[in-house]
């Protein structure tokens, strides 16, 4: 199954991989194919001073750990989504946040499912009937019965 991570899960893992968050990440390679886009990687350079203060690691220790945590994803060209998928994910996100429209076009462009940690996002996207989309909680549980079968 085919997962769009959007950059606050990515936050999340980098300070603490040892959370559910992390754990998911990290040890879901059976169940779950993670992708993610060049944005979210903008917006943890931008946010890496911040990073860097919170998880109270050096930089080489948290380069190690993002380096880590890019290794679990597949990067996909956003180049490549048709000008279709970006107007109609536009209109998606509009009301809630413009800035997560890459992730709704990708998550469209794959066929993929959105996880995000953001409840702002999460809430404003299933209002539009936005359907391909887990919060943490939901991707646990669905990781948790593809194991049992």
């Amino acid at each position: 199954m085919k997962i769009v991570v959007d950059t606050n899960i990515i936050f999340s893992t980098l300070l603490n991989s040892n959370s559910t968050i992390g754990d998911l990440l990290f040890n879901s390679d059976t169940h779950f194919e993670f992708y993610s886009c060049s944005y979210m990687r903008y917006e943890i350079q931008k946010h890496w001073k911040r990073l860097k203060k919170i998880s109270k690691l050096s930089d080489e220790q948290l380069q190690i750990s993002y380096t880590q945590v890019l290794s679990k994803l597949k990067f996909i060209n956003e180049e490549i989504i048709p000008v279709e998928t970006w107007l109609a994910s536009e209109e998606i996100t509009k009301g809630t946040d413009i800035d997560d429209t890459d992730f709704v076009a990708m998550t469209k462009f794959l066929k993929a499912t959105l996880w995000t940690g953001d409840k702002i996002l999460y809430n404003g996207l299933k209002k539009t009937g936005f359907k391909k989309l887990l919060n943490t909680t939901e991707l646990l549980a669905l990781r948790t019965t593809r194991s049992k079968k």
